[in-house]
């Protein structure tokens, strides 16, 4: 056996080759082949570490003055599809939809919130309150048109933002899930919701660029693969991973070769994955 209710029985080499592989979007069969560990090793092990990366972020991400942030939600599923679920099982958290709401700074490429959850006014407002918790300046804020932001911001924020929305415009009504090309977007509006946001500093194009990254490096968001988490705690495990590898271990090209925490002065120095390793308790 690999694991057996401890980290001891799990080499440090093979908890390097294992986690390298996770967060590089290899999916837990194929880590497990690649490495020789056995799936429920790996499991146990992106348990132990996602719970970890979710306190340091926690911890860490804190007292940051970003000039702009952008915020977005990204769609997944758990278990199976929500129109593939049988009725007794729709509207329980965990099986079906799952969304992923993300802020970054455009300008450090750094995630400083993320929420797993469900897209609806009270994750909306879980998800600003730990954003504005975070952030101790007064800050240009950008969404997208989902109408229960407006409300959420001003409730954790107050006053203290200037915030705007972008509204895309469509040629048809926007694809759902099931789709796999989206509706073709014809043009986008901006409008100031709160404070005075400028309209050039209104924009969402970058934390849209960072979904693509999450997709690429985070199988359980792969499109068209069997890779999607079937239990939503181990859903929220690989997501702490994966934003604490991104924050701090992988160097960004628009950043010169740093990592987004040390655009933002949270560290001077890039974490590598033996750092991340020894988060473990």
């Amino acid at each position: 056996m690999y694991y057996n209710n401890s980290m001891n029985r799990l080499s440090i080499e093979k908890r390097k080759a294992v986690v390298n592989a996770l967060v590089e979007g290899v999916g837990v069969n194929a880590t497990s082949r690649l490495t020789g560990v056995g799936k429920q090793a790996i499991l146990r092990l992106l348990a132990d570490l996602g719970r970890a990366c979710f306190h340091f972020h926690d911890d860490k991400v804190r007292g940051l003055k970003p000039a702009r942030v952008e915020t977005d939600e990204v769609w997944s599923f758990v278990f199976c599809k929500e129109k593939s679920l049988r009725e007794e099982f729709r509207g329980v958290y965990g099986l079906g939809d799952v969304w992923l709401w993300t802020a970054i700074d455009p300008d450090t490429k750094l995630i400083i919130s993320y929420l797993v959850g469900q897209r609806t006014p009270q994750d909306a407002r879980d998800f600003m309150v730990d954003l504005s918790g975070r952030i101790v300046n007064t800050t240009t804020l950008s969404t997208d048109g989902l109408t229960f932001y407006p409300d959420a911001v001003s409730e954790a924020f107050g006053d203290c933002v200037h915030y705007g929305q972008v509204v895309k415009i469509f040629n048809q009504e926007p694809a759902n899930e099931a789709r796999y090309s989206p509706a073709k977007c014809t043009g986008c509006k901006k409008r100031a919701v709160l404070g005075g946001p400028r309209a050039k500093d209104i924009s969402t194009s970058i934390i849209e660029r960072s979904n693509l990254t999450l997709r690429s490096q985070n199988k359980r968001f792969a499109r068209l693969t069997l890779g999607h988490s079937k239990k939503v705690a181990n859903h929220e495990f690989s997501v702490a991973l994966t934003m604490a590898y991104y924050n701090w271990c992988r160097p960004h090209l628009s950043l010169g070769g740093k990592t987004p925490a040390q655009a933002a002065g949270l560290t001077d120095r890039k974490m590598t994955i033996e750092d991340l390793i020894g988060l473990l308790p």
